[in-house]
């Protein structure tokens, strides 16, 4: 089965070709992020304009990187929720009007829960290779999705069924990385550059903590974020004041809590294997720190590849296949 997701939840416009729920046949991005960097985050306006200009000539390079046509595909699959309002609009009636116009099926996705699958993917240029016959992961399951617009913790049981176990009680993970980033004059979006400033500030003099709200799976991290920022007015004119130890010491706090929910719901579930998703998964310490102590404790953890853990349309058509088996096996 092909089926053919889009993805226009926030900035990107995505279109992907997914074979029977794994194999990538195309995924095509076209983000808009240039356009909002200059005001620090990003301006739904622009984003849901940039999408409608963009989404068909997406949607067809989808199509001729995977040599397939519209003929070819047997399923559309769509992000529901959540997201900006404008840019959901925009991929739903676009997914909407090709179902209609072909009388295939569309299958409505969620967002968080697709970035999990982004671990169960593989791409078609990869089969060949040794690497893509390790084993993936297998289920049951703690997913964690980290990212600009959620931090939650989910337990799978299978495909078809998600008990969110905790999630943010203020700012999502990434969003702190942004803001923190932006009380440095680091620039949008905030991720990358702090973790590549944290690689070269490592130290002991600085410390940051995010509320442990302990008895719970559940995150915060508006506090460590107004540390920061009352750090910075405190010392900014001083020596001491080095932005490489205060991204350091930021980031360590904000990975360390999500390792440790991670560890206490896998420990709560009786379950051995951790999946990741999200943009801030692509973060090298979280990766490098959540692999290791998680092998410490005989449990198995999977990132996606580094593409697949921004928006993509991948993980929607590949989470979608699954959706529409567990819909046939109950009819």
């Amino acid at each position: 089965m092909n089926i053919l997701g889009i993805e226009t939840s926030c900035d990107e416009t995505a279109a992907a070709v997914v074979k029977n729920g794994k194999v990538i046949l195309s995924n095509i991005v076209s983000s808009s992020l240039k356009e909002h960097q200059q005001y620090g985050g990003i301006i739904p306006e622009i984003a849901s304009r940039r999408q409608m200009e963009t989404i068909h000539a997406v949607v067809m390079a989808a199509l001729k990187e995977a040599h397939l046509s519209l003929n070819d595909i047997h399923a559309f699959a769509v992000t529901q929720s959540p997201g900006f309002i404008g840019s959901l609009l925009v991929g739903l009636s676009y997914a909407r009007a090709l179902s209609f116009a072909s009388k295939k099926p569309l299958i409505e996705i969620n967002h968080i829960k697709a970035h999990i699958h982004a671990n169960f993917l593989t791409f078609a240029s990869d089969q060949k290779t040794p690497a893509s016959k390790t084993p993936g992961p297998k289920l049951p399951a703690i997913g964690l999705i980290v990212s600009g617009g959620h931090t939650s913790l989910y337990y799978l049981k299978d495909f078809a069924n998600y008990q969110l176990l905790g999630q943010t009680r203020d700012d999502a993970a990434g969003e702190a990385f942004d803001k923190v980033a932006r009380i440095l004059n680091l620039g949008y979006p905030g991720g990358p550059v702090i973790d590549k400033l944290a690689r070269k500030g490592k130290n002991a003099d600085i410390r940051f903590t995010c509320a442990a709200l302990e008895g719970t799976l559940d995150f915060s991290f508006s506090g460590i974020k107004t540390a920061v920022l009352y750090y910075k007015n405190k010392y900014h004119q001083k020596e001491i004041f080095d932005v490489a130890k205060i991204a350091y010491a930021f980031q360590d706090s904000v990975v360390s809590v999500l390792i440790n929910k991670c560890l206490l719901a896998c420990r709560k579930k009786k379950v051995k294997t951790i999946v990741v998703g999200g943009g801030v998964a692509a973060n090298s310490s979280l990766r490098k720190r959540l692999s290791n102590v998680a092998a410490d404790h005989n449990i198995n953890v999977f990132f996606p590849p580094l593409s697949l853990c921004v928006d993509n349309a991948a993980m929607v058509a590949g989470f979608a296949y699954h959706i529409k088996q567990y819909e046939r096996n109950t009819t």
